[in-house]
């Protein structure tokens, strides 16, 4: 059997996903005729019948709800190669994280491999669904901070870190060795994930009073003096992951295994009786 054209499968999924060869056709941007015909001969060519069609209404058939689920996965899986073949080609390795997240390592990691391969040779993409941006493509690898692994992707540990809650210097509770999470919740002002943007607009947001949140240790290095660290005692410790698709053998990820591998420092946690983590002077 042919393979099946990316014309026809886009075709097949607009007639599936609106039920309506009308709509569909609109959607596509031809007139419903030559679409009517594209789908009769796709299914002359499948030897099987995609859709049951009456005067009032079109529905799918057993096939027909096979193939819109294998077409979709098809269609995305040629989106990610498409964007995957243009990133690639600019030499750029782009990096999803969360925002708060591995914020030391990053700037480590971010120096050195610039460095050794070249001013613009890696973007950060701040996201709260990391794993995700790797998987459709916008990303060519991820930061993540789990605790399971991400069954579909490839990944190394590469440290842990610490939760710290990110208070104005001037809140009541930026005097104390730390903080539980129950009372960061009773503040007006607190979230339960840092919106995506960079670290500079984050501690921005915190010195002003505006935002109370929960990011990683490795952030408090570069505090001003409008905002505190403080540990948060009652949540746990999590793992810092990179991963990357499985069938990937791109060399800038090999890249940034071997420089990951020695700049993440071993940490020990911060503890309530003794240590304080406080920021660095501005």
């Amino acid at each position: 059997m042919n393979r099946l054209e990316v014309r026809q499968l886009e075709y097949f999924v607009a007639v599936a996903e609106e039920l309506h060869f009308s709509r569909a056709a609109e959607r596509l941007g031809i007139a419903p005729p030559p679409l009517s015909r594209a789908i009769a001969q796709l299914e002359r060519r499948l030897g099987v019948t995609l859709f049951e069609r009456t005067s009032r209404r079109v529905d799918l058939t057993p096939a027909g709800k096979v193939l819109l689920v294998e077409s979709r996965n098809a269609l995305q899986a040629i989106d990610r190669a498409t964007q995957r073949t243009i990133h690639a080609a600019s030499g750029a390795l782009r990096i999803a994280v969360a925002p708060g997240m591995g914020s030391g390592l990053l700037r480590n990691l971010h120096r050195r491999y610039e460095t050794r391969h070249g001013h613009g040779t890696m973007h950060l993409l701040f996201t709260h669904d990391q794993a995700a941006a790797v998987r459709g493509g916008q990303a060519d690898v991820a930061l993540l901070c789990v605790t399971e692994d991400p069954l579909d992707l490839e990944s190394s540990d590469i440290g842990e870190e610490y939760p710290v809650a990110l208070l104005p210097a001037n809140h009541p509770l930026a005097g104390r060795r730390d903080v539980s999470l129950a009372r960061l919740r009773s503040d007006p002002a607190y979230v339960s994930e840092p919106p995506a943007t960079g670290l500079d607009e984050l501690t921005d947001r915190v010195a002003l009073g505006r935002l109370v949140v929960v990011v990683g240790h490795s952030v408090t290095d570069r505090l001003g003096s409008g905002v505190v660290g403080i540990p948060v005692t009652d949540l746990p410790p999590t793992n810092l992951r990179l991963a990357w698709p499985a069938e990937s053998r791109d060399r800038r990820i090999a890249n940034l295994l071997d420089l990951a591998d020695s700049t993440m420092p071993s940490v020990p946690p911060p503890t309530t009786a003794e240590t304080t983590i406080t920021p660095a002077a501005s």
